[in-house]
């Protein structure tokens, strides 16, 4: 069977979240790394699924099962208020035991900063390792931008950590650009959504 991207469906969650976690230290797996390995995805993949579906894709393996993704939103914001007031009260229980995630998860502020004021939307995309490198990545990019192209945002940007080259090198590929944020203890680029 060949791979599709597809929209996210409901039944992709699991899926989701197992990937946030095997490819979160720098594209590595994270696996064993907190107290359970459902937080990650709780901070940085599931409430975006939650809150905007429609700004989700999927890499399908041909059988159904997600073995990549992409998803954000479209407007930083007002994800970041929906975050603070909706997501937060609902999760922040299962965080009890990792404060070290427990204070990224509070403070969903982290998010907004001056120099992403013209780059409203952000995203996140992760593959599986044996799905890496094969033009995959390429795809799921160009399904999102078209997305937010579709609901009339001009940019999007997105950050990672200093050290994960290959990402950076990706997102340069597909014409992201540097963009300088002060005393950030990360590396953010940011285009606008024009198609790739």
């Amino acid at each position: 069977m060949q791979p599709i991207i597809r929209a996210y469906r409901p039944g992709d969650l699991d899926a989701i979240y197992d990937i946030c976690v095997r490819t979160a230290a720098s594209g590595g797996d994270a696996r064993g790394r907190h107290s359970s390995d459902r937080l990650l995805g709780d901070v940085w993949a599931a409430p975006y699924v939650t809150r905007e579906p429609e700004h989700a894709h999927v890499l399908d393996d041909g059988t159904g099962r997600a073995v990549g993704y992409i998803l954000g939103t479209a407007d930083t914001p007002a994800f970041v208020d929906w975050y603070r007031s909706t997501w937060l009260p609902a999760t922040i229980d299962r965080f009890v035991d990792d404060e070290e995630l427990a204070a990224l998860h509070r403070n969903p502020e982290r998010m907004i900063r001056p120099e992403f004021a013209d780059y409203p939307a952000h995203l996140h995309i992760d593959l599986l390792p044996d799905w890496q490198g094969k033009g995959q990545g390429k795809g799921l990019m160009r399904a999102f931008l078209d997305g937010l192209r579709a609901a009339g945002v001009l940019r999007v940007h997105l950050g990672m950590a200093a050290e994960n080259h290959g990402a950076y090198a990706f997102y340069r590929r597909l014409g992201f650009h540097d963009l300088e944020v002060a005393d950030a203890g990360a590396r953010f680029v940011g285009r606008d959504t024009s198609p790739l």
